[in-house]
């Protein structure tokens, strides 16, 4: 059996990474580090599900008078909530005994842990990264309901248990090639890009961010290279991260094995998008100790549970061909 102190060991070093890793997350993702800048990466510390109270339409009984006129004081329903479920992920570190001796030491014992550990929080992070952007039906539906779903190619669907065909309000805006008769390419993305734009500007808002996959992205980068000796060369030219579109910054969250659903632009208003990771269970090491009973092993649990909530469908949108 392997030794209890080394879950000591295991348990501070997993510990003392756990924060890195979360710091990671909104660091290397395009649309955490978004959230993350908006305060939208609010943690939930329980409850049966995720609630975002949604504020869906004006009150009914605003109206002009004159005089004494009888005045409307009737009740206007315009709250409602969405529900989103919990999703929950794990990854494990696992050290047997013969390792252990192997690695006689406490530097020793450190290094191949830090090892292991530098493994499972590339898995962590690679996996939720592309659930940022899945339609939650992966892994038997257990995987985040990401930008596939929220923000769907199709505008409707049911999201936080909503559905949109029955509540028209709860449906996103879509800008598709194929339903405009037009090819996608550098020159024709703009158009796009300003027809949904507009579509999704009410008052003061409007998209703050435009996340795109290499191939848009790549459409739009070309659409500007004609004047890109007049622009800022933070922004928009070659080597460079990321672009500008009105005021919105443009992103691609591509690059090799990027996790971007292939030819699509998402035009977000990160205003109403949250992550929503549980508080007691954002990355860090479970509780209790796994030790197996018929093996000389230790085994660890890193684990996340939460989910990604939208509020507004609405003001957010997405380009497809």
């Amino acid at each position: 059996m392997a030794s209890p102190n080394l879950s000591e060991v295991v348990t501070t070093t997993l510990r003392h990474r756990s924060k890195k890793l979360k710091d990671n997350m909104s660091k290397n993702i395009a649309l955490l580090m978004r959230l993350q800048e908006k305060d939208n990466i609010q943690p939930v510390s329980g409850g049966r599900d995720i609630v975002e109270e949604l504020d869906y339409a004006e009150n009914s009984t605003f109206m002009y008078y004159d005089g004494d006129e009888q005045l409307n004081v009737g009740t206007s329903d315009v709250i409602t909530a969405a529900h989103f479920d919990w999703k929950q992920a794990a990854v494990a570190v696992r050290i047997n005994g013969k390792e252990l001796a192997m690695n006689n030491g406490p530097e020793q014992v450190i290094d191949l842990l830090e090892a292991r550990i530098k493994n499972a929080e590339r898995t962590m992070l690679n996996n939720l990264a592309s659930g940022c952007y899945s339609d939650g039906t992966g892994s038997s539906s257990k995987q985040i309901g990401g930008l596939q779903l929220l923000v769907s190619d199709a505008g409707t669907g049911t999201v936080g248990n909503i559905n949109s065909s029955t509540y028209s309000f709860w449906q996103n805006a879509i800008y598709d090639f194929s339903a405009q008769g037009v090819a996608a390419s550098a020159a024709t993305i703009q158009d796009a890009m300003n027809s949904l734009y507009l579509n999704l500007c009410r008052n003061r808002d409007h998209p703050d961010l435009i996340v795109a996959d290499n191939t848009y992205f790549g459409y739009y980068w070309k659409s500007l290279q004609a004047i890109q000796r007049i622009t800022d060369s933070k922004i928009a030219s070659a080597g460079f991260r990321s672009l500008k579109f009105m005021d919105s910054d443009v992103v691609f969250d591509g690059g090799f094995q990027g996790t971007a659903p292939s030819a699509h632009m998402y035009f977000l208003n990160s205003s109403f998008l949250k992550f929503r990771p549980h508080s007691q269970r954002n990355m860090v090491p479970l509780n209790p100790d796994r030790f197996a009973t018929n093996q000389d092993a230790l085994v660890k649990l890193i684990g996340w549970m939460g989910n990604m909530t939208i509020s507004n469908r609405a003001l957010n949108g997405v380009i497809v061909a």
